[in-house]
Formats: structure tokens, C-alpha cells, sequence
């Protein structure tokens, strides 16, 4: 149902919104020196990291080399597309070190991997 949180254009339109409030609320310090102005600057730039962390700590933890390094999950199907789309579903939902430790054989990332693979093939927008 929330699948847009997960997309990039998601994010950047976050960063902008921020971008924006943060821009307005200089504007307005710089016109009228009173202090709220300074709160809501902070404030906005404690909620854009609590916000925005989440979706950049998924591409912190992942080197290119450790991407190159990494063996695709889905080698066996021949659609070179749905396994780039597969292995950037996994750079965003785990971190190297997550992946390195987790179980490929569980339920849990079994039914990741079923479900990434029924959205990477799917077309449509909902």
C-alpha cells in the first residue's frame, strides 16, 4: 500500500520540502532577527535526519567493491533486469554487514526475495 515510501523520487521530494522550510525560515530570521525562526530551523533539521536517515543508512553501508563482491540471488533466471533490480532491493533493505550475517535460507528473507521479485517484475503502479 506505501510502496512509494520506498522509491527515490520519495526521498529527493523529502530533501527538497526540507530544503524549502529551511530556505523560508533563513528568509525570515534574516528579516525580522526573532528567535522562533532559529527553532524551526533547528527543528527541521532534526526532523530531516530522523527522516531521511533510514533511507541513506541502506546506501552508507554498501561499498562498490562490496556490490561488485556480492553474488546475486537470483543467478539462476536468465532476466539480467530483474536481478539488478533484486540486488538493489537488497543495498536498500540491508546493510553489508546485515547481509553478510544473515540467513539466505530463512522464511523471512525468502519472502523478501519473493516479494522484491513480484514488485521488480510487476509494471504497474500500484
Amino acid at each position: 500500500m506505501f510502496d512509494f515510501l520506498d522509491s527515490d523520487w520519495f526521498n529527493i521530494s523529502l530533501e527538497i520540502i526540507f530544503v524549502i522550510l529551511i530556505a523560508y525560515d533563513i528568509k525570515k530570521y534574516m528579516q525580522t532577527k526573532k528567535k522562533e525562526y532559529i527553532t524551526n530551523i533547528v527543528l527541521t533539521l532534526g526532523f530531516a535526519v530522523w527522516t531521511l536517515y533510514p533511507y541513506y543508512n541502506s546506501y552508507i553501508g554498501w561499498d562498490e567493491k562490496q556490490k561488485l563482491e556480492m553474488i546475486s540471488t537470483c543467478q539462476e533466471d536468465s532476466n539480467v533486469t530483474l536481478c539488478k533490480c533484486l540486488d538493489e532491493r537488497i543495498f536498500k533493505e540491508y546493510t553489508y554487514e546485515e547481509y553478510k550475517i544473515l540467513d539466505k535460507n530463512s522464511s523471512d528473507f525468502q519472502e523478501f526475495v519473493k516479494e522484491s521479485k513480484e514488485d521488480c517484475a510487476d509494471d504497474s503502479w500500484f
